[in-house]
């Protein structure tokens, strides 16, 4: 007998088979491998490798190579699933990278054919120029790819409507367990027979399910879960009873066999008319059960929807910058809110049903108020925290005390939900178990995460425990276990029970049929290993070895707590709102989101030498096109900073390898703007020489192909001694302010600063100039932290030193105001001036709001912005930190404007990262996603506004326009000024 092939040498082969054949790309390093170890679920797997198919050939001859040495196969979407679905130990194939094409939409048989790596807010944004969108509409719709809701049978909030992805889908491309290629799709007697005569895998499957159906026809009638609404099981309901009036159709057989059947390649799906009008009541109840209790009443309004939130999501998006706006808008405190959508072309319509629903809840008691929203702007924070539910949730974990999905989506009939989550309750309280509970009253289903720390053995029970006495509470109730995540590792170990030994075996005959060998994504639905197998902070991750840093992560656990927070589900991955995370939307590539990042990370700080761990190539190329936007520090649900980490990282990465000269270069800038001031013009003789400009890139990396700033001989500093405030200084009426005189509007962009002491002077302030030295931000940025800390501790010693408490200190460059308000918490920890100065800092254009809103700033009616439109551009550090609210208000303060903020994510320059060679291209893709072509529909009499440097770089150089700084057009449109030119 000869001995099995050795794994490492199992691996080896595959890699080089599939290197050779593929078209894509193929990655068995151990980073990568560790990055899809995971899901969004509690599991984790190491692969063996991970493939990235172009095309359907890719997958054809991905899956033959890895049968022929008896390696699974494992495919993934945007490896969102909650329940492990998207792990294995075998090849994963990640068709989300290259296979993400709408082939077709065809508005007359309102259907679209598209690759399985087409994301769902991707297909509905094609499919709304024809009035149409794909009816299941996930919370990850921004994300989650057709594929993996095929997979998954996904549903949505609008399954009322539109029931489940099966219902939509027409015909499958599929590849088979051999390798082999089908076409699945509704097919007659005559044509199934024709496929059946064939001596092949497809052929095999055609003869021979049929009878499985027919012999266990009585067992499915009553083995499956009479509640329509189910993501669990091979799905052998849809085929009993096929002949002259239902054809025999594989396509909706295999949706949500989670892989383990046939990979998917391309679909054929319905699409559905996109409602012309969505109105919403918001019911206000006490509590949870009494929201529950009002359920029916909302569906004897035909309603689109009903969606619960209750008080603990509720107060977890009190504490989130995004959902600042919620707190405006709803009555009183509320226990829960239930959410009723209407949808419909006639607004008095809906209106009446909103009446309708209204007297209903009123005349049975049902909450305390009922808000109406009918309007867009009306909808959106109430809907923004709403898709949210679950992020926020996983957010309030702590540590390795995290909410866990393993009874997260039974559901059972709406009539008797408000008894069922009274008794799921009490199971919880039995176990001593915390939980937020969200999700679709109006199908019976609810999101329900009980709190669990798996390092504990006790805990592990205890879920299991639950897990078990839900799964026969569902089942009392004629409910089922899934309704829409699917089975995956967390409840496949008890489909038996559930469907009983009958069908339980026709299941596993179906997993036989189909994939003989046992390679398609084996142990999910049938045979399946225990729930408590597997589990990623038990068994994945050994316990974090002592690491020096010298940013503060404690309040997260260390280092490694930090990185670990992510819990993969994913919305680091949108590609169409908000700006996280720029280099996954110029790549597509796992590793270059936030997620991939951070287990990177993860895997790093797990070593028994994380210091030097940090220090490793591969590792430094995972993090290396981050460009520190910031935005995952508010736009991940779980605020992973990715922005710190990769800050440290770097200051490891040079202890090891040393520090690149281009790091020390641009970590100097201030002296070295200031020496280009002083210098000037002849400094910016080098930035127009075509010679000078290649010899430069070549020596330091720095690209040829975009402008360098230009230096004023006449810096910030020497028009501010020289000027004259507009009244003596010491009648200044509302005090001193502090003006953060950064690196930039000092020496490259002086005018901005003029313009802002100008104004602050005219308002009342006395003005003095904080120009001793650099904020730290561009050493924090290449990883100098030492140096950072050393410029951050002069510069708090100068704002501190003799200062009035009350005292504002304003800076008019985001990436360094919020470095001295917020950075430094974690750059100088133990500093109580850092902390005193950071409570000071205040944005200017917040002081300018209030000065015009006084009266102490007069703007003029007939300045030339008037009857202008204003789009603005807000940089990435200022939306992650306060958003841009302020910034917004100060532009419309002027008369006559219509100011409009363009949704366009990161301008892609970030500091130094756009002027590297190595980045250059990835600068500019950033760049040409939204921002470029937001500003090239503009028309030319447009005004560009945007308040970083590097924004206004990147919209000059990229979209050809001039953009000024807010602060700017106000001191255009101040009354000193002649109505003129712009400038005059």
């Amino acid at each position: 007998m000869t001995a099995p092939t050795p794994r490492p040498t199992v691996g080896a082969h595959l890699e080089r088979a599939l290197t050779v054949t593929l078209d894509g790309e193929v990655a068995f390093d151990d980073y990568t491998r560790h990055l899809f170890s995971r899901d969004a679920s509690m599991y984790a797997i190491t692969p063996l490798g991970v493939a990235f198919p172009r095309h359907a050939d890719d997958v054809a001859a991905a899956v033959r190579a890895a049968g022929e040495l008896g390696v699974p196969v494992v495919p993934r979407g945007a490896g969102t699933s909650l329940v492990g679905q998207t792990i294995g130990p075998g090849l994963v194939l990640d068709t989300s990278r290259h296979m993400n094409r709408i082939l077709e939409i065809d508005p007359a048989a309102r259907t679209a054919l598209v690759e399985v790596g087409v994301v769902q807010d991707q297909l509905n944004q094609a499919a709304a120029a024809h009035g149409l969108m794909f009816g299941p509409d996930t919370s990850t719709s921004n994300r989650a790819t057709i594929g993996g809701m095929i997979g998954n049978n996904s549903a949505g909030s609008g399954s009322l409507t539109y029931g489940m992805t099966i219902d939509h889908v027409r015909a499958l491309d599929v590849v088979l367990s051999d390798g082999s290629r089908a076409r699945f799709e509704p097919i007659d007697e005559a044509e199934r027979e024709r496929r059946a005569s064939a001596a092949t895998l497809e052929g095999r499957i055609h003869r021979a399910l049929p009878g499985l159906v027919e012999a266990h026809a009585d067992a499915i009638t009553a083995g499956m879960p009479a509640f329509w609404r189910r993501a669990g099981g091979y799905r052998l309901d849809r085929l009993v009873g096929f002949g002259p009036e239902k054809p025999f159709d594989l396509a909706k057989f295999v949706v949500g066999a989670e892989g383990t059947l046939v990979v998917a390649t391309h679909a054929l799906v319905d699409l559905v008319p996109r409602p012309g009008r969505t109105v919403y009541a918001v019911g206000h109840f006490a509590d949870t059960p009494s929201a529950i209790s009002a359920t029916t009443d909302a569906l004897d309004c035909d309603p689109h929807q009903v969606e619960l939130m209750d008080r603990t999501i509720l107060e977890l998006s009190r504490r989130k910058l995004e959902f600042a706006g919620l707190g405006d808008i709803l009555v009183g405190d509320p226990g829960a809110l239930l959410f009723v959508s209407f949808t419909g072309d006639e607004e008095p319509e809906l209106i009446a049903r909103l009446d309708r629903l209204d007297a209903l809840w009123r005349r049975n008691g049902h909450g305390y108020h009922t808000l109406r929203a009918v309007t867009p702007a009306e909808q959106g924070a109430l809907l923004k925290v709403r898709k949210s539910s679950l992020g926020l949730l996983m957010a309030a974990g702590r540590g390795t005390r995290r909410p866990l999905a393993f009874i997260e989506d039974t559901a059972v009939d709406p009539a008797v939900l408000a008894e069922y989550t009274t008794r799921l309750k009490k199971i919880l309280d039995d176990h001593g178990l915390e939980a937020g509970f969200y999700g679709h009253c109006s199908v019976g289903c609810l999101h329900i995460r009980p709190f669990v720390d798996l390092t504990e053995p006790d805990e592990v029970s205890t879920m299991r425990a639950v897990a078990e006495a839900v799964r026969d509470l569902v089942t009392e109730y004629g409910g089922v276990n899934s309704s829409e995540h699917g089975d995956g590792l967390a409840r496949s170990e008890f489909n038996r029970e559930i469907f009983g030994d009958e069908l339980y075996e026709a299941m596993r005959e179906v997993k036989r049929l189909f994939d003989p060998a046992n390679i398609m994504n084996p142990g999910k639905i049938v045979d399946a290993p225990s729930m408590t197998d597997n589990l990623r902070d038990r068994d994945a991750l050994p316990p974090a070895s002592p690491l020096r840093t010298t940013l503060d992560f404690e309040v997260v656990g260390g280092m490694r707590g930090a990185a670990d927070r992510c819990m993969n589900i994913g919305a680091c991955r949108k590609a169409s709102a908000g700006v996280m995370c720029p280099s996954y939307i110029a790549t597509r590539n796992e590793e270059h989101s936030t997620r991939g990042r951070a287990n990177a990370l993860v895997k790093a700080l797990s070593q028994p030498d994380p210091h030097a761990a940090l220090g490793d190539p591969r590792l430094h190329e995972i993090l290396d096109l981050c460009l520190m936007c910031k935005a995952c520090k508010s736009e991940c649900p779980m605020s992973v900073d990715m922005t710190s980490l990769k800050a440290e990282a770097l200051a490891h990465h040079h202890e090891s390898h040393g520090v690149p000269a281009r790091s020390r270069l641009f970590a100097a800038i201030r002296a070295l703007n200031r020496l280009g001031s002083a210098t000037a013009p002849l400094s910016n003789l080098p930035g127009r020489v075509p010679l000078l400009r290649r010899l430069l890139e070549r020596a330091l990396g720095i690209t040829a192909a975009r402008p360098l700033p230009t230096f004023h001989r006449v810096s910030l500093q020497r028009w501010f001694r020289r000027h004259r405030p507009p009244a003596p200084r010491q009648e200044a009426p509302l005090g001193t302010v502090t003006w953060l005189a950064d690196s930039f509007t000092s020496y490259t962009e002086p005018g901005i600063g003029r313009a802002t002491v100008e104004l602050l002077e005219r308002a009342g302030w006395r003005v003095e100039l904080a120009a001793g030295g650099c904020c730290g931000r561009s050493g924090m940025s290449k990883g100098l932290l030492d140096d950072a800390a050393k410029k951050a501790t002069a510069l708090v010693t100068s704002l501190d030193r003799g200062a009035d408490p009350e005292s504002l200190i304003v800076g008019c460059e985001p990436s360094c105001v919020f470095m001295v308000r917020d950075e430094y918490a974690t750059l100088l920890p133990d500093s109580a001036p850092a902390r005193a100065v950071a409570k000071r800092v205040r944005q200017v254009e917040e002081l300018l709001v209030e000065a015009v809103d006084a009266g102490l700033l007069t703007l003029r009616a007939d300045s030339w912005l008037a009857g202008r439109r204003v789009v603005y551009h807000g940089h990435c550090h200022q939306k992650a930190e306060v958003g841009t609210a302020a910034t917004l208000a100060l532009i419309r303060r002027i008369p006559g404007v219509e100011v409009v903020e363009i949704d366009a994510g990161c301008c892609g320059m970030a500091g130094s990262f756009g002027f590297e060679s190595e980045h250059y291209e990835t600068s500019m893709t950033v760049g040409g996603d939204r921002l470029f072509p937001a500003l090239a529909a503009e028309p030319e009499d447009t005004v560009v506004a945007a308040t970083g440097v590097s924004c206004r770089q990147q919209i000059f150089h990229g979209a050809g326009r001039t953009a000024w700084h807010p602060v700017e057009l106000v001191r255009e449109a101040l009354a000193d000024r002649d109505r003129g030119e712009p400038g005059a």
